[in-house]
């Protein structure tokens, strides 16, 4: 059995018919073809799927597809505007907040959400916003650092 499934992923609409049981993740990568959220660890623990499903940051591996039924989601494709990068995804590069890249697309994800929270974030908010992301290369500093400037230039500075 299958149901059908409708919303709204970075602005572009999508229905198709799932099986109830798909994760929306996979929803998301293999149905729709957006790679860039990713599966990590199977167990809700590494963020690595993160998304934005309508203005909460959540682990798209513990959802199912029909729980979005009707959402607006925004994943890391859905950040850059116009191929422009969005100055978050700016930070990381010029901070060097990436090493392998894998943690990246759910660290953007928090960040993004974060920075709409709290603007000018300290550093230890920005720690404890990312405690429920796991990266196994830089060891987090340069990621705050990254957030760190990237909270500067969206406030103009």
């Amino acid at each position: 059995m299958k149901l059908p499934v409708k919303m709204t992923i970075n602005g572009t609409s999508y229905s198709h018919e799932v099986e109830p049981r798909m994760l929306l993740v996979h929803y998301i990568r293999e149905v729709v073809g957006l790679t860039g959220t990713h599966v990590g660890c199977d167990t809700s623990q590494c963020g690595a799927c993160n998304i934005i499903m309508t203005g909460q940051a959540v682990k798209s591996c513990t959802l199912f597809a029909v729980q979005a039924d009707g959402a607006q989601i925004t994943t890391i494709e859905g950040i850059a505007k116009d191929g422009t990068l969005h100055p978050i995804q700016e930070a990381f590069w010029e901070k060097h907040g990436l090493q392998c890249g894998f943690c990246t697309p759910g660290m953007i994800i928090t960040a993004y959400q974060l920075l709409q929270r709290y603007p000018k974030p300290s550093e230890a908010k920005i720690r404890h916003e990312l405690e429920g992301n796991l990266c196994r290369c830089t060891g987090y500093h340069n990621i705050v650092k990254a957030i760190q400037y990237a909270a500067e230039t969206m406030a103009g500075k």
